[in-house]
């Protein structure tokens, strides 16, 4: 196995973000020193214009979705705002909102915003022990009532875990019941094939950092026919339904990334997969309790994202080990929240029926573009160690407090 590369940080977080791609740096460097709003008439306004058309039909072109049907936003986060709390606004009073239990916060937060300032009745969804959503208990909440039901949201794979929802039976369940489907897929684009026609979605979600392109700029895809009431108002670009000046740069950055992850998802998808093989075997041959979360090695390819793993360490702290890792220059990351500074375990893990110490004992380890095996071999061998020093860290703090 490979020593760690001097001066060089294994970087095994690419779910949080992903570094920019070469082609959309150029891309974006290229485009920082050019003048004109988009929104003037003028040549230079024309000029930039262009551009970002150009560049919407580059990303409707990869995702099977029509250049007007995108709609640039400043990243996943607003894209799921405009989504949610547009579509709930714009539902004639249908106050009923379904989503699931184990949603990145950009979902749970605005779905919990319109519950306490709106009048939203909220409906979590449950999902079984790997963390995909019960088929038959959304069957049941559509069936109750469904003229009051707004709006499902529903991840296609989960930013923890990896797990990835049965999205086309999801879609087709509410669609019988009228109810219009958006999917947070920051986590998809690159990895999965994404085709908004195909799947008959009526939103989806994406963004730049997460693909090889700029933090800041994203994208929600929007059927045209779907009404939405904005979350920002003045100059009525993007369809009305996004207003203010376009980032040039960013959106031309962010085209050429969407571009290149899905040319490169057939060749590069089973890369990762093998990767994380390698890295899942060997962490639980280095810590034979460790236990993978989410669907197991024979439930699929498409059961998993191909560049995801999570795991436990029984009897350890997840931040102990994030940061005795960190210090060894493995960058991951925990799978829980952190509100106010103060360690929360993750709802995931607590929603796939895992108990208080296990959602904060886990670690996620997430591949990329540019992860190698060195990066997997650096990991592995640093980890038994790192489980050991804390573990005894952690018997001596509970010993501290008796």
């Amino acid at each position: 196995m490979s020593a760690l590369s001097p001066g060089r940080a294994h970087y095994l977080d690419h779910a949080a973000t992903t570094p920019m791609v070469a082609a959309a740096v150029d891309e974006m460097r290229a485009r920082l020193g050019d003048v004109g709003n988009a929104s003037s008439l003028h040549a230079s306004g024309r000029r930039a214009r262009r551009l970002v058309e150009e560049a919407r039909e580059q990303v409707a072109g990869a995702l099977g979705a029509r250049p007007s049907e995108v709609v640039f936003t400043a990243g996943g986060t607003e894209a799921d705002n405009l989504a949610i709390k547009g579509l709930f606004w714009a539902r004639g009073g249908r106050r009923r909102v379904l989503t699931t239990a184990v949603e990145h916060h950009a979902v749970l937060d605005p779905v919990d915003w319109l519950a306490r300032h709106e009048g939203a009745e909220v409906n979590l969804l449950p999902v079984d022990a790997v963390g995909a959503v019960r088929l038959d208990a959304l069957n049941a909440v559509l069936e109750r009532d469904p003229g009051a039901v707004a709006l499902l949201s529903c991840m296609w794979v989960n930013n923890e875990v990896g797990t990835v929802h049965p999205l086309g039976e999801v879609t087709a369940l509410a669609h019988a019941y009228g109810v219009p489907v958006h999917t947070d897929a920051v986590q998809t684009v690159g990895h999965l094939p994404v085709d908004l026609a195909a799947l008959e979605i009526d939103a989806i979600s994406i963004s730049g950092h997460k693909v090889g392109g700029p933090q800041g700029v994203g994208a929600l895809l929007v059927r045209r026919e779907l009404d939405l009431v904005p979350l920002l108002h003045g100059g009525g670009q993007e369809r009305d339904l996004r207003s203010g000046t376009a980032d040039v740069a960013g959106i031309r950055a962010f085209a050429v990334a969407v571009e290149q992850a899905v040319q490169r998802r057939p060749t590069q998808a089973p890369q990762l997969r093998r990767l994380r093989d390698s890295l899942v075997t060997g962490i639980r041959a280095a810590v034979p309790d460790a236990v993978l979360n989410g669907p197991t090695a024979g439930a699929g390819e498409d059961a998993r994202a191909p560049g995801i793993a999570h795991l436990t360490f029984p009897g350890c702290d997840g931040d102990a080990l994030l940061m005795l890792l960190d210090a060894q220059g493995i960058e991951c990351s925990t799978g829980s929240a952190c509100t106010a500074g103060v360690p929360q375990p993750s709802h995931v893990l607590l929603a796939m029926g895992a108990d208080d110490a296990a959602a904060r004992g886990s670690l996620r380890f997430s591949l990329g573009h540019d992860s190698t095996q060195d990066d997997v071999d650096a990991a592995v061998t640093a980890i038994g160690p790192v489980v050991e020093r804390a573990r005894t860290a952690g018997l001596a703090a509970a010993a501290g407090r008796r």
